[in-house]
Protein backbone atom coordinates (compact mmCIF):
# COMPACT_ATOMS: atom_id res chain seq x y z
CA UNK A 1 0.00 0.00 0.00
CA UNK A 2 0.99 3.19 -0.90
CA UNK A 3 2.48 4.85 2.53
CA UNK A 4 0.64 8.42 2.51
CA UNK A 5 -3.21 6.24 2.19
CA UNK A 6 -1.44 4.31 5.28
CA UNK A 7 -0.88 7.51 6.96
CA UNK A 8 -4.35 8.38 6.17
CA UNK A 9 -5.53 4.94 7.21
CA UNK A 10 -3.79 5.05 10.84
CA UNK A 11 -5.21 8.92 11.26
CA UNK A 12 -8.58 7.57 10.97
CA UNK A 13 -7.93 5.09 13.68
CA UNK A 14 -5.79 7.50 15.93
CA UNK A 15 -9.40 9.25 15.99
CA UNK A 16 -11.76 6.75 16.01
CA UNK A 17 -13.15 6.87 12.57
CA UNK A 18 -11.44 3.92 11.19
CA UNK A 19 -13.43 0.74 10.57
CA UNK A 20 -12.12 -2.57 9.56
CA UNK A 21 -14.72 -5.39 8.29
CA UNK A 22 -15.06 -8.72 10.19
CA UNK A 23 -14.22 -10.86 7.28
CA UNK A 24 -10.87 -11.85 8.92
CA UNK A 25 -12.62 -12.79 11.73
CA UNK A 26 -14.66 -15.66 13.36
CA UNK A 27 -17.91 -14.33 14.50
CA UNK A 28 -19.56 -16.61 16.84
CA UNK A 29 -23.65 -16.00 17.92
CA UNK A 30 -24.42 -17.09 21.71
CA UNK A 31 -27.79 -16.88 22.17
CA UNK A 32 -30.40 -18.31 25.03
CA UNK A 33 -31.73 -18.04 28.05
CA UNK A 34 -28.31 -18.99 29.98
CA UNK A 35 -26.40 -17.24 27.85
CA UNK A 36 -25.11 -14.30 30.09
CA UNK A 37 -24.32 -15.99 32.97
CA UNK A 38 -22.78 -18.92 30.91
CA UNK A 39 -20.32 -16.51 29.29
CA UNK A 40 -20.07 -14.59 32.97
CA UNK A 41 -18.96 -17.77 34.05
CA UNK A 42 -16.05 -18.50 31.54
CA UNK A 43 -14.14 -15.68 30.01
CA UNK A 44 -12.91 -12.89 32.29
CA UNK A 45 -14.69 -9.53 31.29
CA UNK A 46 -17.80 -8.88 33.13
CA UNK A 47 -19.99 -9.09 30.23
CA UNK A 48 -22.98 -8.88 32.11
CA UNK A 49 -23.01 -5.07 32.66
CA UNK A 50 -22.71 -4.85 28.48
CA UNK A 51 -25.56 -2.61 27.63
CA UNK A 52 -27.22 -3.49 24.13
CA UNK A 53 -24.61 -2.63 21.70
CA UNK A 54 -21.68 -2.29 23.94
CA UNK A 55 -18.67 -4.61 23.41
CA UNK A 56 -15.56 -5.09 26.14
CA UNK A 57 -12.38 -7.17 25.66
CA UNK A 58 -11.98 -10.60 27.01
CA UNK A 59 -9.90 -13.48 27.17
CA UNK A 60 -10.52 -16.96 27.81
CA UNK A 61 -8.18 -18.49 29.75
CA UNK A 62 -7.26 -22.35 30.71
CA UNK A 63 -7.11 -23.65 34.31
CA UNK A 64 -3.68 -22.36 34.96
CA UNK A 65 -4.42 -19.06 33.54
CA UNK A 66 -2.83 -19.13 30.03
CA UNK A 67 -4.52 -17.28 27.12
CA UNK A 68 -6.66 -19.91 24.96
CA UNK A 69 -8.90 -16.76 23.58
CA UNK A 70 -8.46 -12.98 22.97
CA UNK A 71 -12.03 -11.48 22.02
CA UNK A 72 -14.24 -8.79 21.68
CA UNK A 73 -17.51 -9.86 23.00
CA UNK A 74 -20.56 -7.69 21.67
CA UNK A 75 -23.96 -7.05 23.54
CA UNK A 76 -26.36 -8.13 20.48
CA UNK A 77 -30.16 -8.45 20.25
CA UNK A 78 -30.93 -11.70 22.02
CA UNK A 79 -27.30 -12.68 23.30
CA UNK A 80 -23.56 -11.78 22.11
CA UNK A 81 -21.47 -11.76 19.26
CA UNK A 82 -17.88 -13.17 20.38
CA UNK A 83 -15.23 -11.72 17.62
CA UNK A 84 -11.92 -13.76 17.16
CA UNK A 85 -9.45 -13.28 14.62
CA UNK A 86 -8.67 -16.56 12.29
CA UNK A 87 -5.00 -16.79 13.26
CA UNK A 88 -6.03 -17.46 16.84
CA UNK A 89 -4.97 -20.74 17.10
CA UNK A 90 -8.09 -22.75 18.30
CA UNK A 91 -11.72 -21.39 17.18
CA UNK A 92 -13.76 -19.95 20.32
CA UNK A 93 -16.84 -22.24 19.73
CA UNK A 94 -14.73 -25.13 19.72
CA UNK A 95 -12.65 -23.97 23.10
CA UNK A 96 -16.42 -23.28 24.99
CA UNK A 97 -18.29 -26.23 23.74
CA UNK A 98 -17.28 -28.47 26.23
CA UNK A 99 -18.50 -26.12 28.89
CA UNK A 100 -22.87 -25.73 27.67
CA UNK A 101 -23.01 -29.02 29.49
CA UNK A 102 -27.12 -29.03 30.53
CA UNK A 103 -26.98 -25.10 30.10
CA UNK A 104 -29.64 -23.68 28.00
CA UNK A 105 -27.28 -21.81 25.27
CA UNK A 106 -26.71 -21.83 21.89
CA UNK A 107 -23.68 -21.49 19.65
CA UNK A 108 -23.59 -20.60 15.87
CA UNK A 109 -21.14 -19.13 13.04
CA UNK A 110 -21.87 -15.95 11.53
CA UNK A 111 -20.82 -16.06 7.96
CA UNK A 112 -21.67 -12.34 7.20
CA UNK A 113 -22.01 -10.05 10.17
CA UNK A 114 -23.54 -6.93 9.01
CA UNK A 115 -21.34 -4.51 11.07
CA UNK A 116 -17.84 -3.57 11.03
CA UNK A 117 -15.10 -3.22 13.99
CA UNK A 118 -14.07 0.75 14.80
CA UNK A 119 -10.73 -0.83 16.72
CA UNK A 120 -9.33 1.18 19.92
CA UNK A 121 -7.36 0.33 22.44
CA UNK A 122 -9.04 -2.33 24.29
CA UNK A 123 -12.85 -2.78 24.29
CA UNK A 124 -13.47 -2.27 20.09
CA UNK A 125 -16.74 -0.61 19.45
CA UNK A 126 -19.26 -1.79 16.76
CA UNK A 127 -21.02 0.09 13.99
CA UNK A 128 -23.23 -1.17 11.31
CA UNK A 129 -22.52 -0.84 8.00
CA UNK A 130 -23.12 2.35 5.92
CA UNK A 131 -22.39 4.67 9.22
CA UNK A 132 -19.77 7.79 8.00
CA UNK A 133 -16.68 5.74 9.52
CA UNK A 134 -13.11 5.72 6.94
CA UNK A 135 -12.72 2.29 5.95
CA UNK A 136 -9.02 0.72 6.81
CA UNK A 137 -6.99 -2.36 5.93
CA UNK A 138 -5.57 -4.91 8.34
CA UNK A 139 -2.14 -3.31 7.07
CA UNK A 140 -3.15 -0.26 8.88
CA UNK A 141 -4.67 -1.66 11.82
CA UNK A 142 -1.81 -3.67 12.75
CA UNK A 143 0.38 -0.49 11.74
CA UNK A 144 -1.60 1.28 14.10
CA UNK A 145 -1.29 -1.78 17.20
CA UNK A 146 2.19 -1.51 17.56
CA UNK A 147 2.71 1.76 17.38
CA UNK A 148 0.30 1.67 20.09
CA UNK A 149 2.34 -1.23 22.13
CA UNK A 150 -0.80 -2.98 22.39
CA UNK A 151 0.20 -6.76 22.40
CA UNK A 152 -2.08 -9.64 20.92
CA UNK A 153 -2.68 -13.03 20.86
CA UNK A 154 -1.12 -15.46 19.39
CA UNK A 155 1.35 -12.39 17.72
CA UNK A 156 3.29 -11.01 20.74
CA UNK A 157 1.86 -13.25 23.41
CA UNK A 158 1.42 -17.26 22.88
CA UNK A 159 -0.28 -20.03 24.57
CA UNK A 160 2.20 -19.87 27.77
CA UNK A 161 1.10 -16.53 28.06
CA UNK A 162 -0.53 -14.99 31.49
CA UNK A 163 -2.45 -11.83 31.20
CA UNK A 164 -0.27 -9.77 33.24
CA UNK A 165 2.44 -9.99 30.45
CA UNK A 166 0.52 -7.70 28.85
CA UNK A 167 -0.79 -5.65 31.49
CA UNK A 168 -4.27 -7.74 30.85
CA UNK A 169 -4.85 -7.49 34.15
CA UNK A 170 -6.56 -3.84 33.79
CA UNK A 171 -10.19 -4.70 35.80
CA UNK A 172 -11.71 -3.97 32.61
CA UNK A 173 -10.26 -7.43 30.37
CA UNK A 174 -10.23 -9.00 33.44
CA UNK A 175 -12.63 -7.97 36.12
CA UNK A 176 -11.71 -8.43 39.34
CA UNK A 177 -15.15 -8.05 41.04
CA UNK A 178 -17.19 -10.19 39.27
CA UNK A 179 -16.63 -13.80 40.62
CA UNK A 180 -15.33 -16.88 39.61
CA UNK A 181 -14.27 -17.42 35.91
CA UNK A 182 -11.90 -19.84 33.84
CA UNK A 183 -8.48 -19.66 35.56
CA UNK A 184 -9.01 -17.20 38.42
CA UNK A 185 -7.36 -18.87 40.92
CA UNK A 186 -4.00 -18.17 39.32
CA UNK A 187 -4.21 -15.23 37.78
CA UNK A 188 -5.17 -13.99 41.52
CA UNK A 189 -1.66 -15.53 42.94
CA UNK A 190 0.13 -13.41 39.82
CA UNK A 191 -1.48 -10.29 41.00
CA UNK A 192 -1.18 -11.18 44.90
CA UNK A 193 1.92 -12.95 45.15
CA UNK A 194 4.57 -12.93 42.83
CA UNK A 195 4.73 -11.23 39.09
CA UNK A 196 5.06 -13.13 35.54
CA UNK A 197 8.02 -14.78 34.24
CA UNK A 198 8.01 -12.62 30.66
CA UNK A 199 6.11 -9.06 30.16
CA UNK A 200 5.63 -7.39 26.77
CA UNK A 201 7.58 -4.18 26.08
CA UNK A 202 7.23 -1.53 23.46
CA UNK A 203 10.26 -0.43 21.53
CA UNK A 204 11.84 2.24 19.10
CA UNK A 205 14.76 1.70 17.01
CA UNK A 206 16.45 3.06 13.75
CA UNK A 207 16.65 -0.88 12.23
CA UNK A 208 16.93 -3.09 10.72
CA UNK A 209 15.03 -5.25 12.33
CA UNK A 210 12.85 -8.14 11.60
CA UNK A 211 10.12 -10.46 13.69
CA UNK A 212 11.83 -13.18 15.69
CA UNK A 213 15.11 -11.68 16.49
CA UNK A 214 16.59 -12.35 19.59
CA UNK A 215 16.62 -9.43 22.23
CA UNK A 216 19.85 -9.09 24.15
CA UNK A 217 20.34 -7.86 27.78
CA UNK A 218 23.83 -6.93 27.66
CA UNK A 219 25.61 -10.21 25.98
CA UNK A 220 22.86 -12.37 27.62
CA UNK A 221 19.38 -13.53 25.21
CA UNK A 222 16.29 -12.68 27.13
CA UNK A 223 13.52 -12.62 24.08
CA UNK A 224 12.73 -11.77 20.82
CA UNK A 225 10.84 -9.71 18.98
CA UNK A 226 7.04 -10.29 17.63
CA UNK A 227 5.65 -7.69 16.24
CA UNK A 228 7.45 -5.34 13.77
CA UNK A 229 6.15 -1.80 11.76
CA UNK A 230 8.56 -0.50 9.60
CA UNK A 231 5.77 1.87 8.01
CA UNK A 232 6.44 4.96 9.65
CA UNK A 233 9.76 7.63 10.61
CA UNK A 234 10.61 5.73 13.51
CA UNK A 235 10.16 1.57 13.92
CA UNK A 236 7.57 0.48 16.33
CA UNK A 237 8.25 -3.00 17.65
CA UNK A 238 7.22 -5.01 20.58
CA UNK A 239 9.18 -7.59 22.03
CA UNK A 240 8.67 -10.29 24.67
CA UNK A 241 11.19 -10.52 27.31
CA UNK A 242 12.03 -11.86 30.95
CA UNK A 243 10.89 -10.13 33.67
CA UNK A 244 14.38 -9.42 35.23
CA UNK A 245 15.37 -7.71 31.88
CA UNK A 246 12.04 -5.37 31.82
CA UNK A 247 13.90 -2.09 32.44
CA UNK A 248 17.49 -3.28 30.66
CA UNK A 249 19.06 -1.86 28.16
CA UNK A 250 18.48 -3.53 25.08
CA UNK A 251 19.30 -4.46 22.16
CA UNK A 252 19.21 -7.06 18.43
CA UNK A 253 20.81 -9.78 18.00
CA UNK A 254 22.51 -8.15 15.18
CA UNK A 255 23.79 -4.90 17.06
CA UNK A 256 20.51 -2.66 16.31
CA UNK A 257 19.71 -0.71 19.79
CA UNK A 258 16.56 -0.94 21.54
CA UNK A 259 15.04 2.07 23.15
CA UNK A 260 11.92 2.30 25.20
CA UNK A 261 9.09 4.69 23.60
Amino acid sequence: MDLDALEMEIGALDEGRGAIGLDGFRVVEVTGPDAAAWLQDLVTANVQVLEPGEAVRSLLLGPTGRIRADLQVLRAPGGFLLVQALDQPIPIADLLAPYVLSSDVAMRDVSQPELVAVPRSGSWRFAARGEDLVPVGAEAVEAWRVRRGSARFPTDLDEESLPAEAGLDDEVTIDRTKGCYLGQESVAKVRNLGHPTRVIVSLRTDGPVRIGQAVLAGDVETGLLTSVDVTGETIATLARVRWDAREADLRTAGGVPLRRW
